[in-house]
């Protein structure tokens, strides 16, 4: 009967962790490596059993690889991919106890003190455990211990030995500090084990010692499972079919206050939210909704559901209503003040309804950028994506409109007196400046390969103002621009 004293750790390692992840989907019985570029040069991050067979091996260089099997299979690796799997293989293991942690990025450690007894004890529990990520096409190697050290230790280097016979390597030492107690002599747990203490503690650190006494049990080593991430989901099951479109946007409205409660305590906003509206035939039809900032004010967001909620075909009604903030932002709390405006998610809100019908990336606005050129001393920018800049310094006035440059027949280095331009006759009233501009140098820019520009703003007689060139080294004259 287990007395809540005695502890038992179970280590899970995936050897080819992230070779299994993609043989899974595209089986292949060649040899096959996944290559990962460190220092400029591909070497070899995993490989198959097919791979380490040909004499392959973990970090040699891909080209070495390449010689010793010329049929090899390769793709590159992707480290996020293996950790998002290695994520749900730990929710698996959930269901064999609900002490379960990562362990480095290529294994599990579970804690499995009082519960192998409802699996049929500590070997049907790991042999069921074997069984089934075998049949999921997953290599594994199990390790049972009473410390997590230990259960690694096993895992790595024998599951079956004693601790003491197993290499200092199996203590997680670094490859170092493995290499100097061997050079000692020490090869074994056991050779360690039975060294005094204080000359390894001088020439090896604390470290080496706190390894050993966690694997021994002399010192604790806990295993701190991670917290499930926040599920921004919420539904609800009607026990009535609806078809109004005043009961759908009651029914969201619900499913909303709860939702933004949700995130408000996380200190998040959602940015995409997802509406999926199940009819009693079983079909389902969503409404999207893609706000231009993190929000979680029911009040504001309710309003913007309507119009897609008009276009829903509710068919012989709708059972259930089930909405999601399919991606959040961060969205910590501010201080009041009557300094800011009263209401400043107008701007937003008004953004987001326009984008509901012609998309958030063309609503556009323009941001200031660092080049003294004129057509390129600015950026169009999604207005959803990017944030107002106040900084448009410049230190002589800009037209409102910038195009093209286009020619007009003109000599001299003044502006001309009369000239025509878009099939109009025009009178040169005043004009203020030169403003002389140089190109930029680093940059090869066709538009820019006359040279510099000598540019004035013209008043004209008819009431245009006018933003002209001249460029000296090439004579001509352009208009640019078009001042309000």
């Amino acid at each position: 009967m287990f007395d809540g004293m005695h502890r038992r750790v179970v280590s899970l390692w995936f050897p080819r962790l992230a070779t299994d992840r993609v043989l899974r989907t595209c089986p292949t019985d060649r040899p096959f490596v996944l290559t990962l570029k460190d220092s400029n040069a591909n070497r070899v991050h995993c490989l198959n059993a097919a791979a380490g067979r040909q004499g392959l091996y973990r970090g040699m260089s891909f080209s070495d690889a390449r010689a010793f099997c010329p049929d090899l299979i390769s793709r590159p690796a992707r480290p996020d991919l293996d950790a998002q799997f290695l994520t749900a293989l730990r929710r698996w293991a959930l269901r064999w106890c609900p002490w379960v942690a990562r362990d480095g990025a290529d294994g599990l450690v579970l804690d499995i003190t009082g519960s192998a007894h409802l699996f049929g004890g500590e070997e049907a529990m790991l042999a069921a455990m074997a069984q089934r990520l075998t049949r999921a096409g997953l290599s594994v190697r199990p390790g049972l211990g009473d410390t997590r050290g230990a259960a690694w230790a096993r895992a790595h280097y024998g599951a079956e030995a004693a601790l003491a016979d197993l290499p200092v390597e199996a203590l997680r030492l670094d490859a170092e500090t493995a290499a100097g107690l061997k050079r000692m002599g020490l090869r074994r747990i056991g050779d360690l084990s039975a060294t005094p203490r204080a000359p390894l503690a001088r020439r090896f650190g604390p470290g080496l010692l706190l390894r050993l006494d966690q694997a021994l049990g002399h010192q604790p080593e806990q295993i701190s499972p991670e917290a499930e991430p926040p599920h921004y989901g919420i539904r609800m099951t009607l026990p009535d079919p609806i078809g109004l479109e005043s009961d759908v946007m009651a029914a969201a409205d619900r499913l909303l206050t709860r939702l933004c409660d949700k995130l408000r305590a996380q200190e998040a906003g959602a940015l995409v939210l997802c509406l999926t509206l199940r009819r009693v035939d079983s079909n389902a039809q969503q409404v999207e909704l893609r706000l231009a900032r993190p929000m979680r004010d029911p009040a504001r967001i309710l309003p913007l559901f309507q119009r897609g909620i008009a276009q829903v075909d509710a068919g012989f009604g709708i059972d259930q209503v089930r909405l999601e903030a399919v991606q959040v932002a961060p969205l910590p709390a501010e201080q009041i003040s009557r300094a800011r405006s009263r209401d400043p998610g107008r701007l937003d809100d008004l953004i987001t309804r326009i984008g509901t019908r012609i998309g958030l990336e063309n609503v556009q606005r323009f941001l200031p950028a660092d080049s003294h050129i004129p057509e390129r001393s600015f950026i169009i920018a999604a207005a959803a994506f990017s944030e107002p800049d106040s900084a448009w310094i410049s230190p002589n006035p800009r037209p409102v409109r910038i195009f093209p440059p286009e020619p007009i027949a003109a000599t001299g280095n003044r502006p001309p007196e009369r000239f025509r331009w878009r099939r109009m006759a025009l009178t040169t009233g005043r004009a203020t400046g030169p403003e002389r501009i140089a190109p930029e140098w680093w940059l090869d820019d066709p538009n820019w390969r006359s040279g510099l520009r000598d540019y004035w703003r013209v008043e004209t007689l008819q009431g245009r103002r006018l933003w002209l060139f001249h460029t000296p080294q090439e004579p001509a004259w352009f208009v640019q621009g078009e001042f309000a």
